[in-house]
């Protein structure tokens, strides 16, 4: 079995890693990654185990590899350069979508006609070079046919990346999956980066006001798009963020914080911004999403002068 993965940051890079122990695994990444790799392996630390892991990397793909599967892990701003790329490579290959937010699988699917949603709820930090630090797991990875159902090439791809020692289930429902881990991003990770707190934080009873009304209007949106959520109502899903997926990412800062403070574009415009632009499409109001998207904006124009 032979696995592409594209635009492979520490996710992308920690997902080859564990895979690279059951079967031929090829990252595209940064040169200075791959140039790591080669010397002394990619070293993880966290709870995905301690261990230092060599595979095949480099910023091209080889020519003498036919891959079985092609994982995109870039940034949700990335996709289509990514896609637009790999053309070539991508076309006619089952290719898997692990990224933040929605519409990576739309993107994707005008590229190859095998699409498969992944999500992953995750915490992965860089600690230098090739080096990943994977800190927080508030649920299994999910992968599921898109848009939607389940058939044999997800299943078995599903019993590698559990035979790599990941936890991960199968879905029929991907969409309501995107949309379950792309609410759970809205409500904590802009404004974890705005404050500059971890997630823990965000318990506080003047920060959980604002998570509660993001929440809200998300829950509108699915709602009158006719998404399948895990649950009937936004107060019931509030329910499960503070009792079960808060406490057991407590300690995480946010992905969107490590792309301000390193200078970095954020995703804001697949998340928050997506709810936004979905929610005026449909003849709703999101306010609060328009208020944390603009502000993450402002902060990504106040390093774009810094540079």
């Amino acid at each position: 079995m032979q696995i592409l993965i594209l635009g492979a940051g520490a996710v992308g890079l920690s997902l080859a890693a564990k895979l690279s122990t059951v079967c031929d695994v090829h990252a595209v990444c940064r040169k200075r990654h791959a140039e790591m790799i080669a010397e002394r392996g990619l070293l993880m630390t966290g709870i995905w185990g301690e261990g230092k892991y060599k595979f095949s990397c480099g910023e091209d793909v080889p020519e003498d590899m036919d891959f079985d599967y092609v994982f995109i892990s870039s940034k949700s701003i990335a996709t289509e350069a990514v896609c637009e790329q790999f053309a070539g490579v991508i076309k006619g290959k089952e290719t898997i979508s692990l990224q933040n937010g929605v519409g990576n699988e739309e993107i994707i699917a005008s590229y190859t006609d095998k699409v498969i949603g992944g999500t992953i709820i995750t915490g992965f930090e860089w600690r230098g070079d090739a080096e990943v630090h994977v800190s927080v797991e508030a649920g299994p990875m999910t992968l599921g046919r898109f848009p939607e159902g389940c058939d044999e090439k997800v299943e078995t791809l599903v019993e590698i990346v559990r035979e790599a020692g990941i936890s991960v289930q199968a879905t029929d429902n991907i969409k309501g999956a995107l949309w379950a881990k792309t609410i759970y991003n809205c409500a904590l990770n802009p404004l974890g980066a705005v404050m500059g707190v971890p997630y823990g934080e965000l318990a506080d009873p003047h920060a959980w006001n604002i998570v509660r009304e993001i929440v809200k209007e998300a829950f509108a949106v699915t709602d009158k798009s006719g998404i399948k959520l895990p649950w009937e109502s936004a107060d019931e899903y509030l329910g499960y963020l503070k009792d079960v997926q808060l406490p057991s990412t407590a300690a995480h800062h946010s992905s969107m914080y490590q792309d301000i403070t390193a200078g970095r574009k954020t995703e804001i415009d697949f998340l928050n911004g997506a709810i936004m632009s979905r929610a005026e499409k449909l003849g709703l109001q999101a306010p609060y999403n328009a208020l944390i998207s603009e502000e993450i904006r402002f902060m990504e124009a106040l390093n774009e002068k810094k540079a």
